[in-house]
């Protein structure tokens, strides 16, 4: 995100930068509609939850599905809550554009737990004892075209490996398979969007979107842009993988940039080969009903 929207954010909007407004009522009382989408809409399976130890902060590293609406993090959030109660706090660095475009949604979502997905937030939260899930390849990941939906993309981020490093957490994997078929994204037109806005043709709302997602999907048929959506109700399956520790933490460790690529790849690599396995079970569950 560039840092000029993150100043016209914190300039006409505080909303996302506290850990104040996360609400633990609002949250039960979103849970019995998380629970009906959970078990009749999306036919969640779900495993490798153990793996996250209570009362012991992590930060929880997600590879994005599905749209604006990216209906696998409430699923998994769901899991969370129902898991640990909501009394024990996890929060969601969510993109910067998002409070400045939906500010009455965001509004909401940061009564679940949202803060603006910054660095200064992402410290703020693990230095409170709390964990954060965090999804590092943001816009270009969650509209990624249709036939890399089995890929773990983080578009070379490495913010979240030196946050590990430096507050010396273990990093948990969560994957899932199937959210990214709640719509079907054919490609990403940024760079011909970008060169007609270079040409004189302005942004919506003066933000630069970052993607601009061609797709198909409800309500519109065929979305152009970031468009909200309405997932189809797509069978999903999300997995806990096992935490990755390092050899090395601290500040010395953060600045060491072959270190920190060498982490990064350790867990891209690692979420890759889970979510590949991931998706042979999937697809095995989802045929099995046909093969009878």
């Amino acid at each position: 995100m560039s840092k000029s929207v993150i100043q016209i954010y914190q300039q006409h909007n505080k909303l996302g930068w506290t850990l104040d407004l996360r609400d633990p009522e609002f949250i039960k009382s979103l849970m019995p509609v998380w629970e009906w989408l959970y078990n009749n809409y999306f036919h969640v399976q779900t495993s490798g939850w153990h793996h996250i130890p209570k009362n012991q902060k992590v930060l929880m590293v997600g590879s994005h599905n599905g749209g604006l609406a990216a209906p696998d993090m409430p699923m998994m959030m769901y899991d969370w809550f129902r898991r640990f109660g909501t009394e024990q706090p996890v929060y969601g660095l969510m993109h910067p554009i998002i409070w400045k475009v939906f500010p009455s949604l965001a509004k909401i979502i940061a009564k679940t737990g949202a803060v603006v997905a910054h660095p200064k937030m992402a410290y703020t939260v693990l230095r409170s004892g709390s964990s954060v899930l965090v999804y590092p390849g943001g816009a270009q990941d969650v509209f990624r075209p249709h036939h890399l939906r089995g890929k773990v993309y983080f578009a070379d981020r490495k913010g979240f490996i030196k946050l590990a490093l430096r507050e010396k957490v273990p990093i948990v994997p969560m994957i899932s398979f199937g959210a990214h078929d709640t719509l079907y994204v054919i490609t990403d037109a940024y760079e011909l969007v970008s060169q007609l806005h270079e040409r004189g043709m302005p942004w919506f709302l003066g933000l630069d979107p970052i993607v601009f997602p061609i797709y198909l999907g409800l309500p519109w048929g065929l979305g152009l842009g970031p468009l909200p959506h309405i997932p189809l109700p797509v069978p999903m399956h999300t997995r806990v993988c096992p935490p990755i520790v390092f050899e090395r933490y601290g500040r010395e460790a953060a600045c060491d940039r072959n270190y920190v690529a060498q982490c990064y790849e350790l867990v891209r690599t690692q979420m890759q080969l889970e979510l590949d396995a991931l998706a042979r079970v999937a697809k095995t569950r989802i045929h099995l009903p046909f093969l009878k």
